[in-house]
């Protein structure tokens, strides 16, 4: 059976700890997918140390929350959903979708679209009824996955980011997870202009 044929088996799962093994494969795919600039915030590899106190302080926070991405058992990628403070009640109803990423060598299996909808399904049962993301106007298929999971693009910040000494424009994005309620985005947004 050739590679292309081949099932894998693709898992997402909400974690409170992780155990060494999955550390350190954590740390390999997100060095991995900084190298590519596929996704996080850096944009040097920063091994292992320094990537492994980053994890174990996310889930800290308590209004972090980190999914775990595998591909045959493998941790692969990452993603967090991170709610605001409990001051901010205001702002309550949303949440942040930050971070989401997979290892260049994880792609074109369906495991990214499949950690954005798990992390929605968290957010919609906390009763989060819309999620923001941001995204690098450079990484084309990060946009076409939001795009094409019905993120709506409400604005791009010409001042994104620094990559490799350019300056580099960014997106923003939302997407409601109210389904049945009948209000559109359109709706929504004129409410709030």
């Amino acid at each position: 059976m050739s590679d292309a044929a081949q099932e894998h088996a693709l898992t997402v799962e909400l974690v409170s700890r992780i155990d060494d093994a999955d550390m350190a494969e954590l740390c390999e795919a997100t060095d991995a997918a900084i190298i590519e600039s596929g996704g996080f915030g850096w944009v040097e590899p920063q091994g292992r140390t320094a990537l492994e106190r980053h994890f174990r302080g996310v889930m800290l926070v308590p209004e972090r929350e980190l999914f775990l991405a595998r591909l045959d058992g493998s941790v692969v990628g990452s993603a967090q959903l991170v709610r605001p403070p409990r001051n901010n009640e205001a702002q309550a109803f949303g949440a942040q979708l930050t971070h989401a990423y997979l290892a260049p060598y994880a792609r074109g299996h369906g495991l990214a679209r499949l950690l954005v909808q798990r992390c929605e399904e968290r957010a919609a049962a906390m009763g989060i009824r819309v999620l923001n993301l941001d995204v690098r106007a450079t990484q084309a298929t990060a946009i076409a996955l939001f795009e094409g999971l019905g993120y709506t693009r409400w604005g791009t910040h010409p001042a994104y980011a620094r990559v490799g000494g350019q300056t580099v424009s960014g997106h923003y994005y939302f997407k409601l997870l109210e389904p049945g309620r009948g209000r559109s985005t359109e709706k929504l947004m004129n409410e709030a202009g």
